[in-house]
């Protein structure tokens, strides 16, 4: 079944579905993360480099999207199971309207019970760094999964096969990203 995704377009209604569309962001990975600025509504910016050294889940989101609700429910349950295995990181994009997505962002984290940051960015500057063209569609939520070495390994636009089962496929992702990790660190060296 052909899960129906909420998406951003020129000129398309929310009833098109993805058969009928082709996605106009797909990050080209793996590539160093480019720094991204995301503003939180204390008015603190928050910059992407700051969480190098740990793995990074990313949501692109609109606040009045349902599937972006579902996919930050699903990164919160994750997160209270991992802990600080990972950080998740909620940024709005609200269409051509920050002032609605810097309003709607408090009650969207309350509602959803997110205990991560959640901030907005200027849709410019999102699409950019999403690598979006300009000139179709793009669907929410984008999922993005960084390395602690601040490389994109992962990058899923809405409406990809991830969604169908996105807690479990979220799940895989993180744990090969933190097992790598993980063994990358070297043993401690014993002394005789």
């Amino acid at each position: 079944m052909m899960h129906r995704r909420s998406f951003l377009a020129t000129g398309l209604g929310a009833g098109a579905t993805l058969a009928s569309l082709p996605l106009a962001a797909q990050i080209k990975t793996p590539k160093p993360a480019p720094e991204l600025v995301t503003t939180l509504n204390s008015g603190e910016q928050l910059l992407l480099s700051k969480f190098r050294g740990k793995v990074v889940l990313i949501e692109f989101l609109l606040t009045t999207c349902p599937h972006c609700q579902d996919c930050s429910r699903t990164m919160q349950k994750v997160y209270a199971d991992l802990g600080d295995k990972f950080q998740p990181l909620g940024i709005a994009v609200n269409p051509d309207n920050m002032q609605q997505a810097r309003m709607l962002i408090p009650q969207y984290s309350y509602s959803l019970g997110l205990r991560f940051p959640v901030g907005y960015t200027n849709r410019d500057m999102a699409y950019q760094w999403l690598e979006a063209k300009m000139d179709g569609p793009i669907y929410f939520p984008q999922v993005v999964f960084i390395d602690r070495k601040g490389i994109i390994r992962h990058h899923f636009p809405g409406g990809h096969d991830f969604y169908k089962d996105e807690e479990n496929n979220m799940r895989k992702v993180l744990a090969s990203l933190i097992d790598e990790g993980a063994a990358a660190k070297p043993a401690a060296s014993k002394k005789s």
